[in-house]
């Protein structure tokens, strides 16, 4: 049965709970033990699938086709344990299953209330898997006192009550802010966010003082006392030049050894940091620098595209240069020359993204990357944005565009070569769409195969000619105009088992163009980059030296 450590914030948002989950869990495995970690958001929508990315970053896609929040690509990243539908949930998801129970007359007429139906459901959902792994990582989202999260609160101090005494501990994260005008680090912010805590029945076993300054030893003292936690369970977090220091920096402060130390569990494993430090290595002394450009339309927001720009920093890794990524608005050249905003650019990346604003920018990065001949990774709409230039650039179809333009404006204006997915086979069934269906969850979602042509550079690139990879997307590249493509160059070389769907295209005379409809960067980890953004910054390090 798993022990259970629940993580929670205060004072203020985005301190970095993710990134403490994901680092904890990883120097959990370093001593030897198995974990799992799970992300519950307070929020009303089922999932973030429907949400602007402007609202809450990117879309973390699982392998069984769940679309959650963007701290499990910070697990994933940290742990290598693949996610599952069952590690995200939010209120919504809780809410819309005790009501579909209530319809249903599960609960017998009887009143349906917050406690104990919905907290109930919580407790039900933490428990999935228990019996699989050593450690289970809870993450709350949010911080303690906002309205939306009490159930979430009241759910995990039942659960801890529920289970056997020391298989659940709590860890707080706080802010410790320094007041430059005093020359002081003011430790009241952290009491009322754990007396907040302590007022709703949770007592912290564990707190994480984020601090831009070291925390004097006067400090721990007194945060320990008025906060009724021990001095070795005061944890400092200070911030650092790249989150892959995150395992190491926490391991020297403590964090596991204090974890352990509140279940009790002695002697402890020592642990086996050395992939950590040869992580750390490659960071902080790189051999080279490359510069990319990510040409999107949520740049504004870098968390849109977080997967991404730690893949970049993973294929880095593995070339040991430093990857410079530049944000790019796909709008700032959408009717203008693109060579302006695009040159001295070692490669190009061309992410996904949803409805038609940016994309006439998109297609005109494309061009300049393949006539230029400039390193170019399109992902998913950046491999449709592909076709779509070369359909009208080379197969003479001067109108070729998407399907979802035309379904945005109304009226029929582009030649479709990228259609509505209509009907498509996820392993032994047929999944059938329309194109008015509920946007939540209606996409080709999660883990698919894919077949590789022999000889081809992907096959090369990936060692083999049998794949599989994580798709988010509802149009596809029509294979109608295969034949009028691959006589000018672009050549389908990754196709559906059944070969009805294309998943890769490449150019074949240039040095590195290639297009995929799925998502390689929610696979990519520091120890194990992905082989596609790997041998990316390998031909963008190339490119440098021609330049």
């Amino acid at each position: 049965m798993a022990r259970f450590i629940f993580i929670t914030g205060g004072v203020v948002s985005s301190l970095g709970k993710g990134l403490a989950s994901a680092a904890l869990g990883a120097l959990l495995q370093a001593r030897g033990y198995s974990v799992r970690l799970r992300k519950l958001d307070p929020y009303l929508n089922v999932d973030p699938g429907t949400m602007s990315p402007f609202e809450h970053g990117e879309v973390f896609v699982t392998d069984d086709g769940a679309e959650t929040d963007l701290d499990l690509g910070h697990y994933e990243r940290f742990t290598g344990v693949a996610a599952r539908s069952t590690d995200s949930v939010s209120s919504g998801r809780i809410y819309s299953t005790v009501l579909e129970k209530e319809r249903r007359g599960d609960y017998l007429g009887k009143t349906i209330q917050v406690v104990p139906h919905v907290t109930n459901e919580i407790k039900d959902f933490l428990d999935i898997g228990a019996d699989e792994v050593d450690f289970m990582l809870c993450e709350i989202g949010g911080t303690v006192g906002d309205i939306e999260g009490l159930p979430f609160f009241e759910a995990i101090r039942q659960f801890s009550h529920d289970k056997p005494r020391g298989q659940c501990i709590f860890m707080h994260l706080t802010l410790l802010p320094y007041l430059a005008a005093s020359g002081e680090l003011k430790t009241k912010p952290t009491q009322h966010s754990v007396k907040e805590l302590q007022s709703i029945g949770i007592a912290p076993d564990i707190l994480v003082c984020r601090s831009e300054q070291p925390i004097p030893e006067k400090e721990r003292e007194k945060i320990a006392l008025f906060c009724n936690v021990r001095k070795e369970a005061v944890v400092a977090a200070y911030d650092l030049k790249s989150i892959y220091e995150a395992p190491l920096a926490y391991h020297e402060q403590g964090l596991d050894q204090a974890v352990l130390d509140a279940f009790d569990i002695s002697p402890a494993p020592r642990p086996d940091l050395s992939v950590w430090e040869d992580v750390k290595d490659r960071v902080e002394h790189p051999e080279g620098d490359v510069k990319i450009a990510i040409v999107g339309k949520y740049v504004q927001l870098e968390d849109a595209y977080k997967s991404i720009k730690e893949a970049l920093t993973h294929g880095g890794m593995a070339n040991r240069v430093k990857v410079s990524v530049e944000w790019v608005d796909a709008e700032l050249f959408d009717r203008e020359d693109a060579a302006p905003h695009l040159e001295g650019y070692h490669a190009i990346l061309v992410p996904g993204g949803f409805g038609e604003r940016g994309t006439e920018g998109k297609i005109k990065a494309a061009e300049f990357a393949r006539t230029r001949k400039v390193p170019y990774l399109g992902i998913c709409l950046g491999m449709q944005m592909a076709v779509v230039e070369a359909a009208r650039n080379l197969a003479d179809l001067g109108d070729a565009g998407s399907e979802e333009f035309d379904h945005e404006a109304g009226k029929k204006r582009f030649t479709p070569v990228v259609y509505h997915l209509k009907e498509w086979v996820q392993g032994n069934a047929k999944v059938k769409r329309k194109a008015d269906d509920d946007k939540g969850g209606t996409m080709r979602l999660g883990a698919y195969d894919a077949v590789l042509s022999a000889g081809s550079r992907v096959a090369e690139i990936y060692g083999t000619t049998a794949i599989d990879e994580r798709h988010r997307h509802r149009y596809e590249v029509d294979l109608d105009y295969r034949e009028q493509l691959e006589a000018k160059g672009l050549k389908f070389s990754g196709m559906s088992p059944d070969g009805k769907l294309p998943e890769i295209v490449e150019v074949s005379d240039h040095p590195w163009f290639i297009g995929v409809q799925f998502h390689p960067e929610l696979k990519s980890k520091p120890f194990a980059p992905h082989p596609l953004f790997r041998d990316f910054v390998r031909a963008a390090l190339e490119n440098s030296r021609l330049v």
